[in-house]
């Protein structure tokens, strides 16, 4: 239903993991030399805490949504919630090594990333328990290991990536989500048992874009454009029909980016392809299988403190918040999906002001998943505006409120429901 008891992304976190998604973190906070100086050694990362408190859907009034993610609901005891947790990022430790031989640039990279959340439930993104048993007193949190992975190349002859890091598929949108930093949409956090992180705007106007095994290659810049190509780890959808098979081929992803600077103005813009086939076993001697297709268009300017992003997916057999979640109608039928997330953010000295607005839609494969899933999530939506003050160089401050409806199909004007999030907490970036 509309309960989102399991945290599925730690973006780290979520991408902060962007690039990592720390992305937003100052790159290499200490770099150590071998004596000789051929190896560069380096650690960067995050510590970040916020009080969420979120007005869910009140137990009496809870209408039944078909879902992963979306406004929170009530229950008996009440329709509020408070917990201290990590926002969309967790923290985050990267460790980094690099040296150069025969020309290459040669790297390798190892990210943990530890939330604060009493997780004892197997891993630190699924709480395995519902009700909330997980969250008890002498429990302990998890550690994310979702990043290792390997570089080599050149500006003259590209990159090669090779290992687990995050996909391509809806990773300018999560990086460039000004939740980032902060909460978004609570998720777990509005729970019994909260996750390493929240949602932000994960199915909230894009599709969680994952740490996966990867081999990749991009292209050198050619006037600020550049293009990577790569086969994927192939991912199991969450309502295949029958039992998930091995994988035929892999998962294909690939990125067109472009950056380009006009003055005082920057431009970036890119898009991004990716293909699947899913395959599963009915009996021991019957099988079947269908595709997932989609593909995301991102675009950003910045005009000295003003900045505007836009970002959209389109997909059939994708599925919504997280890569195939409900992506067909566990009759090997891919649903189609799409959504999109706009934003403005302005900054002035130490403050930035923002806001941002997002939606992702889910359809029926056909009349008969219609009939058998009525109430399927039609629409997930939110709004969300922020305040981030620099108060240091690397301590950011930070307060948020989120208005988020989650809605089904079936007569949508009345079936939805409603939550609120706010947050206030800091960031800690070396």
């Amino acid at each position: 239903m509309n309960h989102f008891h399991r945290k599925l992304y730690p973006l780290a976190s979520i991408a902060a993991g962007v690039c990592t998604l720390a992305v937003a973190l100052p790159a290499a906070a200490v770099d150590l030399k071998t004596a000789d100086g051929a190896w560069t050694f380096s650690i960067d990362g995050n510590v970040n805490v916020d009080y969420i408190y979120s007005n869910c859907e009140s137990a009496s009034s809870v209408k039944p949504v078909v879902t992963i993610g979306g406004a929170c609901t009530g229950t008996a005891s009440g329709s509020s919630v408070s917990s201290v947790a990590n926002g969309l990022l967790p923290a985050a430790f990267s460790f980094g090594v690099a040296t150069t031989q025969a020309d290459i640039d040669l790297a390798a990279h190892l990210g943990l990333y530890p939330g604060i959340a009493t997780n004892d439930g197997g891993s630190p993104n699924l709480q395995q328990t519902a009700g909330g048993t997980t969250n008890v007193a002498l429990g302990t949190t998890g550690l994310d290991v979702r990043q290792v992975y390997m570089t080599f190349g050149n500006k003259d002859i590209g990159t090669f990536t090779l290992g687990r890091n995050f996909g391509l598929f809806g990773f300018d949108a999560i990086i460039s989500d000004m939740t980032l930093l902060g909460v978004g949409v609570g998720g777990a956090a509005s729970g019994p048992s909260p996750a390493n992180t929240t949602l932000g705007s994960i199915g909230f106007g894009y599709i969680y874009t994952d740490t996966l095994g990867q081999m990749n290659y991009t292209t050198p810049d050619f006037n600020g454009a550049n293009l990577t190509l790569g086969i994927f780890e192939p991912v199991n959808s969450l309502t295949e029909p029958g039992t998930a098979a091995g994988k035929k081929a892999p998962g294909f992803h690939g990125k067109l980016a472009w950056k380009g600077t006009f003055g005082d103005v920057k431009v970036s813009l890119s898009a991004t392809g990716i293909e699947q086939q899913q395959d599963y076993d009915l009996t021991a001697t019957t099988s079947g299988s269908f595709q997932s297709v989609g593909g995301d268009v991102f675009a950003k300017v910045d005009i000295g403190g003003l900045s505007l992003m836009a970002s959209g997916y389109d997909g059939k057999g994708l599925g919504t918040t997280g890569l195939f979640f409900l992506a067909d109608d566990g009759h090997g039928n891919g649903r189609p999906s799409n959504g999109f997330l706009v934003q403005a953010t302005y900054t002035v000295d130490q403050v930035k002001f923002g806001v941002n607005y997002g939606v992702s839609r889910l359809a029926f494969a056909n009349q008969a998943d219609r009939l058998a899933t009525p109430f399927l999530l039609s629409e997930n939506a939110k709004v969300t505006g922020g305040v981030y003050y620099n108060l240091t160089k690397n301590l950011t401050l930070l307060g948020e409120v989120s208005w988020v409806q989650t809605t089904a199909h079936f007569d949508s004007s009345l079936n939805n429901n409603t939550s609120v999030d706010g947050n206030i907490g800091a960031f800690l970036a070396f």
